[in-house]
């Protein structure tokens, strides 16, 4: 019998990269955290880094070329965990904030967690393109 292993194509392996990035970005998000004025508790970052690791096996499942998986990260870190980003800063500008008073007074891990924010927003959404680019489609369609 004859096994043949399918190569994920760039548009994919780059895409596990960004996904991995932007987890990164999460984790050392809320390592940060820790030294603010209301870091989070021991529930929230085991409850944080069991996601984390739920969603790094999400994002290795991308490469066995099943397209629910992809639609699953793209679903749950794309949509969901873009959200989970965006929504706080949206309302709060929204209200009235600005951006170069904040700038001003903010603190160094404000400063830090915010810098992870734009790199993980970024990484999330190239990471949405290149699992949709036409090579990544062929790839995702040819697993029955």
């Amino acid at each position: 019998m004859t096994t043949t292993t399918r190569t994920a194509p760039p548009a994919v392996t780059l895409a596990v990269a960004l996904w991995f990035t932007a987890l990164g970005c999460g984790v050392a998000g809320t390592l940060v955290r820790l030294a603010t004025p209301e870091p989070p508790g021991l529930v929230a970052l085991a409850v944080r880094f069991a996601i984390y690791l739920g969603l790094a096996g999400l994002v290795l499942g991308l490469y066995s070329g099943r397209d629910a998986v992809r639609w699953a990260v793209a679903l749950l870190m794309g949509l969901l965990g873009t959200a989970s980003l965006v929504v706080e800063p949206l309302r709060w500008l929204a209200g009235g904030g600005a951006v170069p008073e904040f700038l001003a007074a903010a603190d160094g891990p404000t400063i830090v967690i915010g810098v992870l924010r734009a790199v993980h927003v970024a990484a999330v959404l190239t990471a949405l393109i290149m699992m949709f680019r036409p090579a990544a489609n062929d790839w995702f369609r040819a697993v029955p």
